[in-house]
């Protein structure tokens, strides 16, 4: 599909808008999960958050896992650029619609706050003990197991294996809060940090909520299509490094066939539709 068809196609805009809702869904549910009571600062038990977020994941895979694949987070489509499973037009067009849905989202849950002050419990901020190459690593860390899971689920679902996909990856991201909310917030998405520093204007060490869950997203998706999955390869990885097809070698490392024998179905498929097209 050419590009002037894919900006005039509803499919392409419905999955837009499926990241923009979904984005602005999860979003207040991490927001509103982290207000406090009244009188108790900006100390939440992080449980409370870590399901809250936990549960959303699940829900917005069942709404839009079939739209655009539910990823609500920047790191987790670069990720999907990185191994070529996205082009650049719907990755850039995700990550528009991700990063307003979550400022929407920050901005509407300002709205309903009693105290505006409470707000600052919104941003993702860096311990106070600790220091933000601390909190850096622990994005990276945190962010690569969620999406390992996540390529690891879409890989259970391309070989049709049955097993809960959307709980593993809601439990993920779970484990991801509990595990680095005390040192960084545990955010694992840029947008989910770049909609509250909007909203207030706090932008203390914002670059660490986008260079480590983007660091630890790209070496996820990397490490796992091209050295865990099933259909990892040699040939794989070289093919995605000189930008040629990757179907191919996918099917052909999971038919366990020569490479030259698929490639020649492949080219021998296209010719026939060439002919049938003429």
């Amino acid at each position: 599909m050419t590009l002037k068809e894919e900006l005039k196609s509803r499919r392409f805009w419905r999955a837009v808008l499926a990241e923009t809702l979904g984005s602005l869904i999860f979003v207040m549910a991490a927001l509103g999960s982290s207000l406090p009571s009244p009188g108790q600062g900006c100390s939440v038990p992080l449980v409370q958050p870590a399901l809250a977020v936990g549960f959303t994941v699940v829900g917005l895979g069942h709404c839009f896992g079939e739209i655009s694949g539910a990823q609500m987070n920047p790191a987790v489509t670069l990720a999907f650029l990185a191994t070529r499973k996205l082009d650049i037009l719907r990755t850039a067009c995700y990550i528009l619609g991700q990063c307003l849905g979550a400022t929407l989202g920050a901005g509407i849950l300002y709205l309903t706050l009693p105290l505006k002050s409470a707000a600052e419990c919104y941003v993702n901020k860096v311990n106070s003990e600790g220091n933000a190459g601390q909190a850096l690593g622990m994005e990276v860390l945190v962010t690569f197991q969620l999406v390992f899971t996540i390529f690891s689920v879409e890989d259970h679902r391309r070989r049709e294996v049955g097993e809960p996909g959307n709980l593993a990856i809601g439990l993920s991201v779970s484990a991801g809060v509990l595990t680095a909310g005390r040192f960084s917030g545990g955010s694992m998405n840029p947008a989910r940090s770049l909609g509250p520093a909007i909203i207030t204007g706090i932008w203390e060490h914002h670059w660490v909520y986008w260079i480590g869950p983007i660091l630890g997203a790209v070496l996820a998706g990397l490490s796992h299509e091209f050295f865990f999955a099933a259909s990892a390869s040699r040939q794989k990885l070289i093919a995605c490094l000189t930008c040629k097809d990757i179907e191919i070698m996918e099917t052909a490392s999971a038919s366990r066939s020569s490479l030259s024998t698929v490639t020649q179905s492949a080219m021998r498929a296209k010719h026939t539709n060439k002919n049938d097209h003429n």
